[in-house]
């Protein structure tokens, strides 16, 4: 017999395809109808606009003053120069939001990105092109690179760099195609389930996974305004038939829980740090885990029974898979 539901089905399975180094296939299901797209579409949009990456924003040439000039011994131009030094993706190395490199060749040379690796940054884009010289020409150059998100135009730069630099149109967003496709599939014996594929590329300056993975992290950063007026850590989750379930009694930290100091230092070096971890582990996985003894584990048995949630027992998957997704947050 059909249930009346009062909550919506939640999803609970992620599936991670490596299609190249630079391209992944990311998965998720099984969704309500109508509720994929309604997921797909804005993370689409978070992955184009808000993905960080690093671009030149701009390039000091010496004996070059603007960008309409030219520089004897180099075939290109220096707009021809600033464009394919544009096409050229680099990567800073540390944790450091911009750099100044600089760079010096004699000729005769075909410079290319690879040429342009130092300490300072790394190139994921080796085999493109950037300027010949020939033999009476000494090339010096040094360029700003900058960490950012989505697109700021040359304009913008002006007045944030020197005078002796011209500034370049800045293009930070290492993602270069994301497309997703919406898939019917059957949950028991209903068809009208959905699954959310995404196929995200990358320029090689982040990984897909890493990419849609900030994607997320900013969809939940933006719905975190709503916390001033509603605090959200409190919302309940229920399952017809079901007394809700509040997450926060499940997000106690492992520390609160007065346990011994052996096992708690079991627990611990397992990465173990909320009651809702142990909550979602089998009976066998609490009991597998590495230098826990039986007494041990006898006392953490005791301890999750006498708070309601016996190792042998198990949670509704639409609350389980809303606790991950908490502890995905919290462990973030």
């Amino acid at each position: 017999m059909k249930k009346f539901a009062d909550t919506p089905f939640l999803p609970t399975e992620v599936e991670i395809e490596a299609i190249s180094e630079n391209e992944a296939k990311i998965s998720a299901y099984p969704f309500e109808s109508g509720f994929a797209i309604t997921l797909a579409h804005p993370l689409r949009r978070l992955l184009l606009s808000s993905s960080i990456g690093y671009a030149p924003i701009a390039v000091k040439i010496e004996g070059a003053s603007h960008e309409f000039d030219s520089l004897r011994g180099m075939l290109e131009d220096i707009a021809i120069f600033i464009i394919n030094l544009k096409n050229i993706r680099f990567k800073i190395n540390g944790d450091k939001d911009q750099v100044v490199v600089e760079y010096s060749f004699n000729g005769p040379k075909e410079i290319k990105g690879e040429d342009l690796i130092n300490s300072d940054v790394e190139i994921v884009s080796p085999d493109v092109h950037l300027a010949t010289i020939n033999s009476d020409c000494n090339l010096t150059f040094s360029v700003i690179i900058q960490k950012g998100i989505g697109y700021m135009p040359s304009e913008d730069i002006r007045d944030i760099v020197g005078p002796d630099y011209i500034p370049i149109d800045a293009f930070f967003t290492p993602v270069k195609k994301v497309v997703y496709d919406i898939e019917k599939m059957l949950v028991e014996d209903n068809p009208n389930f959905e699954k959310a594929v995404f196929t995200v590329q990358t320029n090689g300056q982040i990984s897909p996974v890493t990419a849609f993975k900030e994607a997320v992290s900013v969809m939940y950063s933006q719905m975190s305004v709503f916390n001033k007026v509603f605090d959200l850590s409190e919302v309940t989750v229920s399952e017809t038939g079901e007394e809700p379930v509040e997450l926060k009694d499940l997000i106690i930290k492992i520390d609160d829980l007065n346990l011994s100091a052996r096992s708690f230092n079991s627990l611990d070096r397992a990465g173990l740090k909320f009651l809702g971890e142990l909550v979602l582990m089998s009976e066998v996985e609490v009991k597998n885990i590495k230098n826990l003894g039986k007494k041990s584990y006898d006392e953490i048995a005791e301890k999750l029974e006498s708070l309601g949630y016996p190792v042998e027992n198990t949670l509704p998957e639409n609350v389980a898979s809303a606790l991950r997704r908490k502890l995905e947050q919290l462990k973030a």
